[in-house]
């Protein structure tokens, strides 16, 4: 089944929570469970740790591409663009760990002298965890440690013990912010009003030229800063956004095929099935029955 990560109008991930009274995320997950093995583009205010269990994926984290595998893993500071894919199509397991930043902060103090300092460092967008050095290789350690824990009667004071070791690692560690990423930061903010566009309108008829005007940017720059930040055309990653939000209601309504084309902005239902074969190598009709079939056996009683 297909793993879909809900977003809200500002792009931001909707996070839910493994815990209903703490703000902890822990999973582990397989890349092939994304669509195309690709999960969304997209950003929270949580801290993101992960560790590759087995394979390798690409991660893209504010356009920069790193390749993660077996054994490495990385940490994604709050706020930045991020996802994982496979080219290749290449299996990986990772396990994932989202924790919001203000369960480090049980005073104002903290927040103001270790959390917001490293949050606000835009020389550390992430850190990619390399086995090799000594504290990184302790952090990918406490994030396994961190989904062993997770079902323990004390689990939140666990998690929580293992993120404050991994903070301050992390704190201790960081590098100086004195460097200028105001272009940086200023693209990233463009590129957030752009796709905040896409994800408000995609059930319009959307232009490359309103696309470029949301971020108030001429069509080039709009083009460019999507093939840094996403890897493709905007008007591939509008494709690739309504192709998500379709498989949304394939799995959850009993709409007509032609209906859900339209519903999420496709044109006509044979564009739109086109597109969703070269995206899924699968139909629409082929993935419902499939997705049904898969929904039917899990219901089943086996006791």
């Amino acid at each position: 089944m297909a793993t879909l990560v809900q977003l809200n109008d500002n792009k931001s991930e909707k996070v839910k929570y493994s815990y209903s009274n703490y703000p902890f995320s822990i999973s582990k997950c397989l890349l092939s469970h994304y669509p195309n093995f690709m999960a969304p583009n997209h950003w929270h205010d949580d801290i993101e740790l992960i560790a590759v269990t087995s394979g390798k994926m690409k991660y893209n984290v504010n356009g920069e591409i790193l390749l993660v595998q077996e054994g490495e893993g990385i940490v994604i500071n709050s706020g930045q663009m991020h996802f994982g894919f496979s080219d290749t199509k290449s299996e990986c397991e990772f396990v994932c760990v989202l924790i919001h930043p203000t369960t480090l902060c049980p005073t104002p103090y903290f927040e103001q002298d270790f959390v917001q300092s490293f949050i606000a460092n835009e020389k550390a967008p992430f850190v990619f965890l390399d086995p090799h050095s000594t504290w990184q290789l302790s952090i990918y350690k406490q994030i396994l440690a961190i989904f062993q824990d997770r079902t323990k009667t004390i689990a939140p004071l666990t998690i929580m013990a293992h993120f404050y070791n991994i903070w301050g690692s992390l704190f201790e560690n960081m590098p100086t912010n004195t460097g200028n990423k105001a272009q940086q930061n200023n693209n990233l903010i463009i590129v957030r009003s752009m796709v905040e566009f896409i994800q408000k309108n995609y059930k319009e008829r959307i232009t490359l030229a309103q696309i470029a005007n949301s971020g108030s940017v001429g069509q080039s720059k709009c083009c460019k800063l999507f093939a840094t930040f996403f890897s493709q055309s905007p008007i591939a990653y509008l494709n690739h956004y309504r192709l998500n939000k379709s498989i949304d209601l394939l799995q959850t309504t009993d709409m007509p095929i032609i209906e859900i084309s339209l519903s999420v902005g496709f044109s006509n239902a044979s564009y739109y099935t086109e597109t969703f074969r070269k995206w899924m190598n699968i139909s629409p009709r082929e993935y419902r029955k499939k997705h049904l079939n898969i929904t039917e056996f899990n219901s089943i009683d086996l006791t």
